[in-house]
């Protein structure tokens, strides 16, 4: 299995203009935030701790394994991600009339119109057409610039 570096450089290769950069620390974690909630709309039927459990709950647990994986610092940052995602989701179904489920389906569809907006520019395919599981290293990348900025190590 790669390494967490090498999997950031490889996936770098694709991102090296600044417009598509730019496009992809918007779209990146809009995309999150939107599978986020298509499976937070996924209730299961029980409770845990007086709240009932969905399937992003588990998404979300079972890729925090993956990203400790891959680096022994680097998912606390997507675990804080992530329960940001679970929070808002939470939050937008109690206090707003749009459902979470269209307010996700909306929100994909215009971030990843971005996506192959910023790939066109730079002129290179996105990396998931080679292994998707680049799909998941597209957020750590993110992460990987705020860990650098906070001089924190992979």
């Amino acid at each position: 299995m790669p390494t967490i570096q090498q999997w950031l450089s490889q996936y770098g290769e694709s991102h090296q203009n600044d417009t598509n950069k730019t496009i992809h620390w918007i779209c990146v974690p809009v995309i999150f935030f939107s599978v986020v909630g298509f499976l937070y709309g996924i209730k299961l039927p029980f409770f845990i701790g007086g709240h009932k459990m969905n399937v992003a709950i588990i998404g979300l647990a079972l890729l925090i394994v993956y990203y400790f994986s891959l680096s022994k610092t680097l998912w606390v940052g997507m675990f804080l991600f992530g329960s940001i995602c679970l929070l808002i989701c939470h939050f937008i179904e109690l206090l707003f009339p749009i459902s979470l489920w269209m307010l996700s389906l909306i929100l994909f569809s215009a971030a990843w119109i971005g996506q192959f907006y910023g790939h066109k520019v730079e002129g290179k395919k996105p990396s998931f057409f080679k292994d998707l599981q680049f799909l998941m290293i597209g957020p750590a990348w993110l992460m990987s610039f705020i860990y650098q900025r906070l001089g924190i190590k992979l």
